[in-house]
């Protein structure tokens, strides 16, 4: 158990060593020429390495894609509401998808909202980066934000 190596030695003599201390005897390297087998507690072995597995899956960050609504004639305060929000939902290392929703003959006008998307991309622009420009889609306009690394 203390990691040193008992030499080349037949099979049979492995194992009864391994069972004599109450271990398996596990076959690191099969290929090498003599094969390479280790003595230790496999059940151990293996509750210790899905340990860590969950422990790396737990700190790992898996990028969402948020979402925000606007309309082409949103007013000053709720366009800063939905900047933070973006930057907020940027700095945690989420994309944002920011989609502007048109009503009747609000369509006619889309340079209103290319013109808000466009801020919003400049406003985070020292954070992020666009993935996607302002793109018209049916009734939606649509921009998508990366943040940077």
């Amino acid at each position: 158990m203390d990691g040193a190596q008992l030499g080349i030695m037949p099979p049979r003599e492995a194992l009864r060593i391994a069972q004599d201390k109450g271990l398996d005897l596990i076959e690191v390297a099969p290929n090498a020429n003599p094969p390479v087998c280790r003595i230790m507690d496999y059940g151990k072995y293996k509750y210790e390495q899905g340990k860590h597995e969950r422990e790396a899956a737990r700190k790992q960050h898996i990028s969402e894609l948020k979402g925000i609504r606007m309309r082409p004639n949103t007013d000053e305060h709720d366009f800063q509401v939905k900047l933070r929000n973006a930057l907020k939902f940027l700095q945690d290392g989420d994309k944002v998808k920011v989609t502007v929703i048109f009503r009747s003959r609000e369509l006619s006008h889309p340079e209103f909202a290319r013109r808000s998307l466009n801020r919003m991309a400049e406003a985070a622009a020292d954070i992020a980066s666009v993935e996607r420009p302002p793109t018209i889609e049916g009734r939606t306009m649509t921009l998508v934000l990366t943040p940077k690394s």
